[in-house]
């Protein structure tokens, strides 16, 4: 019996430090900026397309108070409910302290400053895809923007999700960082697959997720039920969105659908952010979602 325990108890230790190897933290390179100079005026642009003030603005705000990221929107899941934390340039409740790099690990990697993995509720997944000026530039922006004293507020889950060390699995078995659609592409189309799977990360709403909330990528872009258990979020590859190249550019414009109804919920922001960027972009943006596979 002793020699089964301590065979048992080295088992153990050599299983908790197997998980440890293969789930520890995983940051960008020392040299991934090098040569890399961020311009806030760019970043303006990014700070639209990846969609910031739409989730770490306080709950309510609009105009330039939207500015303002704050953060405590609520964002329920099957996991429990994730409060969006401040992020304005208050060196002490947001990240006013940060670095380049911590920015670039937490967006990209689910890194904090701290070595902590964050909860994949950050699309840290999709920015992978960023580049690194666009990072530098989303950085130069945030500085610019309005620093709030408004203490974070923990997220409201339970057991065993509340494990962080967990994410660290989580991440190995939803660690694809290549864009999904790998079609020939025009310039446009490209344009258009990098503000959509990357920038502004709209498969984290419009693609259904497995049992462990991956991304179920045979299904891209084909709809999903809404995290909040109230209806589904919409199928928008070419099997349910029927409309033209101009009436989806003009949708991301103006908010109104072919049929003059008007966008509601979450996609109102969506529109916001988009209607900041130049049309080029939503004409690249209705270009890449004509170029989907239909999915019914």
């Amino acid at each position: 019996m002793r020699r089964l325990f301590l065979s048992v108890c080295v088992l153990a230790v050599i299983g908790a430090g197997a998980f440890w190897a293969v789930t520890r933290p995983d940051p960008l390179p020392e040299d991934h900026f090098a040569g890399v100079t961020g311009e806030s005026a760019r970043g303006e642009a990014v700070f639209h397309a990846t969609g910031c003030a739409s989730c770490h603005a306080a709950p309510g705000a609009s105009g330039a108070a939207k500015l303002v990221l704050a953060g405590g929107q609520a964002f329920p899941s099957d996991f429990g409910t994730f409060l969006a934390p401040n992020i304005s340039p208050d060196p002490q409740h947001g990240i006013g302290g940060w670095s380049l790099p911590d920015l670039a690990n937490a967006i990209q990697r689910g890194i904090s400053p701290g070595g902590a993995h964050y909860y994949p509720a950050l699309p840290y997944w999709s920015y992978a895809k960023m580049q690194p000026q666009d990072v530098a530039d989303l950085y130069a922006f945030l500085q610019t923007l309005p620093a709030d004293a408004t203490p974070n507020q923990p997220h409201q889950i339970g057991f065993p999700f509340s494990l962080r060390p967990l994410v660290g699995g989580w991440k190995v078995l939803n660690n694809d960082r290549d864009f999904v659609l790998q079609d020939d592409l025009t310039a446009a189309e490209e344009r258009g697959r990098y503000i959509v799977e990357a920038m502004a990360h709209c498969a984290e709403c419009h693609t259904p997720r497995d049992a462990l909330g991956g991304l179920d990528t045979g299904r891209w872009m084909a709809g999903a039920p809404n995290p909040s258990g109230q209806g589904t979020i919409p199928n928008i590859t070419p099997a349910d969105l029927d409309w033209s190249e101009g009436e989806i550019v003009a949708y991301l414009t103006s908010g109104f659908t072919p049929d003059y109804d008007s966008v509601g919920g979450h996609m109102v922001a969506v529109v916001e952010n988009m209607a900041q960027l130049p049309e080029s972009d939503r004409a690249a943006v209705a270009a890449y979602l004509k170029k989907l596979p239909a999915i019914e």
